[in-house]
């Protein structure tokens, strides 16, 4: 396996920037927003996102955390509970625009299993979408409202996202199989 660094911190820090705008010149305000970060990495991202209103809006936004866990299509049918302790939002969301921030878009599964679960604590007035980095490669028509970075990526190759709060590091990085890097021709 080797690893490529795709995006720095620095990278990682203006991606933000620059959603965080769009995001408020798309609302016209912070108000009546929330900030979903959906679990694991998608919850720091939120964080930074609502660090980064305050500084340039001087409006705090509540942050809320999302567990897709019991949502999720690709886990067995099992007695899952739909309410997951580790979903945590602390306003109603009825009537609220919801940004949902996740880490990686891939095949939007895990974006539809958000949805699912948001639907199920109430009513938004939308539903927006940010992510760190669109790989592409959708199952199910779910675009994002915001991306830091589009990665095309082939489905062999897995993009990682790795932040302080969690990882100790900011970075992201594509790992590439050794056997994988042998077959491709050189550029």
């Amino acid at each position: 396996m080797s690893e490529k660094i795709i995006m720095t911190s620095e990278d990682i820090r203006r991606s933000l920037a620059r959603i965080t705008h769009e995001i408020i010149e798309r609302n016209k305000t912070t108000e009546s927003m929330v900030l979903i970060g959906m679990r694991t990495r998608g919850v720091p991202l939120a964080q930074r996102l609502a660090a980064n209103m305050q500084r340039f809006e001087g409006f705090a936004v509540p942050v809320g955390a999302l567990d897709i866990g019991p949502y999720r299509d690709d886990i067995p049918n099992q007695k899952m509970p739909q309410n997951s302790p580790h979903t945590e939002i602390p306003v109603n969301i009825e009537d609220q625009a919801v940004i949902l921030v996740d880490d990686v878009l891939y095949t939007g599964r895990s974006t539809r299993a958000a949805m699912d679960a948001l639907i199920d604590l109430g009513r938004p007035k939308s539903v927006q979408l940010a992510v760190l980095v669109d790989r592409g490669h959708r199952e199910l028509p779910i675009r994002p409202d915001y991306v830091g970075r589009n990665i095309p990526s082939s489905r062999d190759e897995q993009i990682r996202v790795r932040l302080v709060e969690v990882d100790g590091t900011d970075e992201v990085v594509i790992i590439r199989s050794d056997d994988d890097t042998a077959r491709r021709p050189a550029c």
